[in-house]
């Protein structure tokens, strides 16, 4: 570095997770061989996003910026040789999105440092990653504590001659969830035919979409359960329950060209049918003031599940009747909890890792894994694997759903209404 030895950048007590609204205060240290001359030491803190349609690409196509604010230091003078501290504080402000980290864009907040010398070309610079944590408090959403529910179809041929009609019901216990909450999932499956279905699947799904020039989604499989086939003429029930592991919260507030949403997907294999619930992860859990409320309502007036409509018997070939039965679990594939940290920062973690960390310099991270699929709005779907040291490779089942990204919200809401009509 020249005459400069050392040009570093420090947080008070080592801080690295900060909330919107907070005062952030550090130092910059600089140590100098020699007698250095500068027009000015300045250091600028700044907020930004930026999206690509490349995974890992470092050029952004386009971004967004929050806050930046600059602080000058000193102004044209000299450093004598030796070792010299500035202090130095911003207010963060109280609008700064939570910090995320993803293949196709981020969301990146740092202090930058600058000493101007007499040439421009020998300028020093230097930087300091930290992260903000906005807590998302999901008693905030609308009907969060209520059931979540919405049932699927499907009238299929079989041996040519044979008609029949498979009726799936999905249930969630809650609409919103914290990291290490369980979600309890409540299916039922009517097989109105002479045969067996395929293995029936729920799967915890993370989307990200990127806002570029070409909207890119980032698909994950965060957990999946398998249960057993469904047998011929039967009804059957089957209660399940996924961990929510380290995720980034749902709803990035402020920043307008990332945007995430998590769904519960049941699926059976064969015939194909679907159900799709889409829930959100927060930070803030739903209170149990609320919870005990529903609970009260609850005891007074029963809950009206949604139904499928009732089977035509002349299509489906046959009044035979049906057996209800219990689908036993085939395997639970669930995020372990020793898995390494990376991505959008400081979620809630059991004590035993916050004190394999260590130090306060190493931020409590967390990780969304499982197995990459992007695809662009546009065009065909080509599946890309990320290259990129933060995102593990899948530890999941080799099942390769979805093809499709899950509906929004509204949607979900909007196709429930239809279903009601008819």
């Amino acid at each position: 570095m020249g005459k400069v030895q050392l040009f570093e950048i420090s947080l008070r007590d080592s801080r690295v997770v900060y909330s919107p609204g907070e005062a952030l205060c550090g130092t910059v240290t600089i140590r100098t061989s020699a007698v250095l001359h500068y027009k000015a030491i300045k250091v600028n803190c700044v907020g930004s996003c930026g999206v690509s349609n490349k995974v890992n690409e470092t050029s952004w196509n386009i971004e967004e910026q929050y806050f930046s604010g600059t602080f000058s230091l000193a102004d044209k003078g000299k450093l004598q040789p030796g070792e010299h501290t500035f202090p130095f504080q911003f207010l963060l402000p109280a609008s700064a999105p939570t910090s995320f980290e993803g293949p196709f864009g981020k969301v990146m907040h740092q202090v930058k440092g600058v000493i101007e010398t007499r040439k421009l070309s020998k300028d020093y610079k230097t930087s300091k990653l930290f992260y903000i944590l906005r807590p998302l408090d999901l008693n905030e959403i609308p009907d969060i504590d209520q059931l979540s529910c919405a049932t699927s179809t499907k009238k299929f041929n079989y041996k040519l001659v044979k008609s029949g009609q498979l009726l799936l019901s999905v249930t969630s216990d809650l609409r919103g969830y914290i990291v290490g909450q369980v979600i309890k999932i409540h299916t039922e499956v009517e097989n109105k035919s002479g045969r067996d279905t395929g293995a029936i699947v729920a799967a915890l799904i993370q989307k990200v979409a990127y806002r570029s020039k070409r909207c890119v989604y980032d698909l994950r499989t965060i957990a999946e359960v398998e249960g057993a086939p469904v047998k011929a003429w039967k009804h059957a029930v089957w209660d399940e329950q996924i961990l929510v592991p380290a995720l980034p919260q749902s709803i990035l507030q402020g920043c307008s060209l990332i945007q995430m949403d998590y769904y519960l997907q049941v699926t059976v294999k064969s015939p194909e049918v679907s159900v799709t619930l889409p829930i959100y992860i927060g930070n803030i859990p739903v209170s149990q003031a609320r919870l005990g409320l529903r609970h009260s309502i609850s005891q007074v007036q029963a809950p009206v599940v949604p139904s499928a409509p009732p089977a035509d018997d002349d299509q489906c070939g046959s009044t035979q009747p049906m057996d209800n039965v219990s689908i036993p679990t085939k395997c639970h594939s669930q995020q372990q909890a020793n898995t390494p940290f990376s991505y959008a920062p400081e979620l809630n973690f059991p004590n035993q890792q916050m004190e394999n960390l260590g130090s306060p310099s190493h931020p409590t991270l967390c990780l969304s894994t499982g197995s990459t699929v992007p695809y662009y709005a546009e065009g065909a779907v080509v599946p890309v694997p990320t290259a990129s040291t933060l995102i593990l490779p899948p530890e999941y089942s080799t099942w390769g759903y979805p093809y499709d990204a899950p509906p929004s919200y509204e949607q979900s809401c909007s196709e429930a209404g239809v279903s009601n009509e008819n």
